[in-house]
């Protein structure tokens, strides 16, 4: 069997997830596995790219994708209270307000591919001016004035009062009103050709590494801190006990629902095309 690679992304959910197989604490049922630590959009263009086997991605770019790829049930991060958080460099500033001298708002957001962009694209059509950038640098050039707003995801949901930022809209909290549903950021995808018992065994390799994690909270701390963009533990464990939940276990009906609900909001604002949905692989 050829290699496998597998990319996560670096923020605290993911790393806590995946801190079993980064330290080999878990059996990998004969996979044989290159895992690999990226920024979520250069993940998101890699699946789109056709140019890795299993990754987490955010469920924009796995929409994207639908008919190659699919979803394993174990490994999401979707729920209530977890969306990405709309922040202002200045009190008061709106996506759709002209600002001195009559330019629209520069607004950042952290990859056209990401979840969090397709949130801002559904509730603020065409309002701002929207450049994609790492996420790691929205909070920065908001702070220092070269960004009027900034779709912010990962870590700074907890720290961005620290930068002196302002909290415009929490779109997580929208996307709850207007649906009812838990907000589906995203998920670990999958190649379909791989076939029904190579995505099994993934799978199982997936849940594994998770429920270790749940297991030994403490000891997946360090594999957490070394590729946190915050050095706080107290905001590494509220990451954790915020983006890891009922639904990262096993996505569950009320997981499918919210995938759906995505699906049809991007269709009806004509960024996806009519009908996509994504796939869940066998448990």
């Amino acid at each position: 069997m050829s290699t496998l690679r597998l990319g996560i992304s670096t923020c605290p959910n993911d790393t806590f997830a995946f801190h079993g197989l980064l330290t080999d604490r878990v059996d990998r049922r004969g996979l044989e596995l290159t895992i690999e630590l990226a920024d979520i959009e250069e993940l998101n263009r890699r699946v789109l790219a056709d140019d890795i086997d299993v990754a987490k991605v955010s469920f924009h770019a796995a929409l994207l994708c639908a008919d190659e790829v699919v979803v394993l049930p174990s490994g999401s991060a979707l729920g209530f209270g977890v969306g990405p958080v709309l922040l202002a460099a200045r009190p008061g500033t709106r996506p759709a307000d002209a600002l001195p001298p009559g330019r629209p708002a520069r607004v950042l957001a952290p990859g056209e591919h990401t979840t969090a962009a397709l949130l801002y694209r559904l509730f603020h059509p065409g309002a701002g001016e929207l450049e994609h950038v790492v996420f790691s640098d929205i909070m920065p050039a908001l702070a220092s004035g070269a960004a009027d707003l900034g779709v912010c995801i990962h870590e700074g949901r907890f720290t961005y009062e620290e930068h002196g930022l302002e909290l415009v809209e929490d779109l997580g909290a929208t996307w709850e009103r207007a649906t009812s549903a838990p907000l589906p950021l995203g998920g670990i995808v999958a190649r379909k050709r791989l076939g029904e018992e190579l995505l099994r065994r993934v799978q199982a390799v997936v849940r594994d590494s998770l429920e270790y994690g749940l297991a030994h909270r403490a000891e997946a701390l360090e594999t957490m801190r070394r590729h946190a963009q915050e050095a706080s533990d107290d905001v590494l464990y509220a990451h954790v006990d915020l983006y890891v939940n009922e639904w990262t276990r096993d996505l569950g009906t009320e997981g499918r629902r919210a995938l759906a609900a995505l699906a049809e909001r991007a269709a009806a604002a004509g960024i996806l095309p009519l009908g996509r949905t994504l796939t869940i692989a066998p448990p």
